[in-house]
């Protein structure tokens, strides 16, 4: 039994992906060969290799690198929950609208506005170094808890952003058409909008977990011995940047693989649309 023979516009079309998968094959092998090639000719390469990839202190420092890095993944894993729900509920509060709740609706205004308006680790100076400032017991002045708190604030605020976005891009119908069957506005959030919004938005906010799991390397600069501390701890005891490369390495094992996934479900969306 055969199946279903192709049309002339399948094959074409079959044809020009076999060409330009080809050509770009052959065109990063070019330029792959070229780095490899010419990179060894530059004069200070020799130098460069001994600070940047030897291969004993790489050896000797992973370990200790992907231990530090397990700080990295365990701030990671309390504040992303925290991002996510305080983000939902600032962008259902941007999306209120009765007049006698506006006061919350600008609460949540100002919010975005503040915290997206200021870089990451200038909140984590100001709240990492100034809360604990004021002289809390233990374990309430730990940088761990206040510049966590810096990275859920500012994070938050994207996140709502982004869910806000995926709100309005559901048409009022939707929500007319919940309100004539007899649901209120809440429920008509809850079970009709906020469903269809969510998917929505759900590529758009791996990149920003995959931002938050980089970033968290920011913390290190009010104390925490995470896998950027640890890289640089190495690197005044040997003399060496070699951890850093280890350090970068690690991050990029973990971030590409999430980064190509985010990408999938943005093109099987873009495919679902059209």
């Amino acid at each position: 039994m055969t199946g279903t023979p192709l049309t002339r516009r399948q094959v074409f079309e079959a044809r020009q992906r076999r060409r330009a998968t080809t050509i770009a094959a052959g065109s990063t092998c070019a330029v792959l060969a070229a780095l490899v090639l010419l990179i060894p000719l530059a004069p200070g390469w020799e130098a460069v290799k001994r600070s940047f990839f030897n291969a004993e202190v790489f050896a000797k420092t992973f370990p200790g690198l992907l231990n530090a890095f397990l700080l990295d993944i365990a701030i990671f894993a309390w504040c992303a929950p925290l991002i996510a729900a305080l983000g939902l509920l600032v962008a259902l509060a941007r999306d209120l609208r009765n007049p006698a709740l506006y006061p919350l609706r600008l609460a949540a205004m100002l919010y975005t506005d503040i915290f997206r308006g200021l870089p990451v680790i200038l909140v984590i100076y100001l709240i990492g170094f100034g809360v604990p400032g004021l002289g809390l017991p233990r374990p309430w002045n730990s940088p761990y808890i206040w510049g966590s708190l810096a990275l859920i604030l500012v994070y938050a605020a994207y996140v709502a952003e982004v869910i806000r976005s995926g709100i309005e891009s559901i048409h009022d119908s939707q929500r007319a058409a919940a309100l004539s069957l007899g649901l209120t506005p809440s429920d008509a959030m809850r079970f009709v909008i906020l469903p269809q919004a969510l998917r929505r938005v759900v590529p758009a906010n791996m990149n920003l977990f995959i931002a938050l799991q980089k970033d968290v390397a920011l913390l290190s600069f009010i104390g925490p011995v995470e896998i950027f501390r640890q890289a640089g701890v190495y690197k005044s005891l040997m003399a060496n940047f070699t951890p850093y490369v280890g350090a970068a390495l690690i991050f990029l094992a973990l971030t590409i693989p999430a980064t190509r996934y985010a990408d999938h479900l943005m093109n099987r969306q873009r495919k679902a649309r059209s």
